[in-house]
This record gives structure tokens, C-alpha cells and sequence, in this order.
């Protein structure tokens, strides 16, 4: 038995949408959690780009003016202090939003059972 053409078409066009439901989310929960994966990798980068950016700053001034190590020594340092300050800056901003919007952080029940294994 063969179907006809607009038959085919709308057994397609139904299967393609139970389809789209099922592969694309719209919950709001997909939609936070992909926000706060993409703040936790910003400020992931900000720690590593003021590390990096000290390291070559560092470098520029140990080749600049010949104070090897020195100049990389201070530029580490530098860099991981201003990598802290960036990271703690979006830390409060992110918690200054969470609190205007009315979100309570979640404790984490502190788990005696690993001191006594030891």
C-alpha cells in the first residue's frame, strides 16, 4: 500500500519536529547552566591571561634591559596579583547579581568521613 505525497510529507514534517523537541532544550535551566559554565570560563582566563601577560612583560623587560631572571620574576608576580584582583573583581560582580536577582548559594555540608579514614 502506497501513501500519497502529502502524506509522506506530513508523516515527515511530524517526525522532524518530535525530532527538533527532543534534541533542542528550552528549558531555562539549560540556559543558566550554559551562563554560568561561560562566567567560570571567563574568569578561568582572566587567571591565566594575567599570568601570561606578566610572564611576557617580564620577559620584555629582562630582554630590554638585561636584569634576567628579575624582570620575569617581578612580572609573574605581577601578573598573578592583577590575575587575583580580575578574578575576585567578577567573583563579587557575579554575587551581586545573583543577590539582586534573589538566588540563595547552595552550602556544602561539611563531610567528616574523610578525616576519619586517615
Amino acid at each position: 500500500m502506497t501513501e500519497s505525497r502529502e502524506e509522506a510529507i506530513k508523516r515527515l514534517n511530524s517526525r522532524a519536529s518530535e525530532l527538533a523537541d527532543t534534541v533542542a532544550p528550552k528549558t531555562s535551566e539549560h540556559l543558566a547552566a550554559q551562563a554560568v559554565t561561560s562566567q567560570a570560563y571567563k574568569i578561568i582566563a582572566e587567571l591565566l591571561g594575567g599570568v601570561f601577560l606578566g610572564v611576557g612583560l617580564g620577559f620584555g623587560v629582562d630582554r630590554l634591559f638585561g636584569t634576567n631572571p628579575w624582570g620575569l620574576i617581578g612580572g609573574v608576580l605581577l601578573g598573578f596579583a592583577l590575575s587575583i584582583y580580575m578574578a575576585r573583581r567578577t567573583a563579587n560582580r557575579l554575587m551581586a547579581q545573583a543577590k539582586a536577582s534573589g538566588i540563595e548559594p547552595k552550602t556544602i555540608p561539611f563531610d567528616d568521613e574523610e578525616d576519619e579514614d586517615r
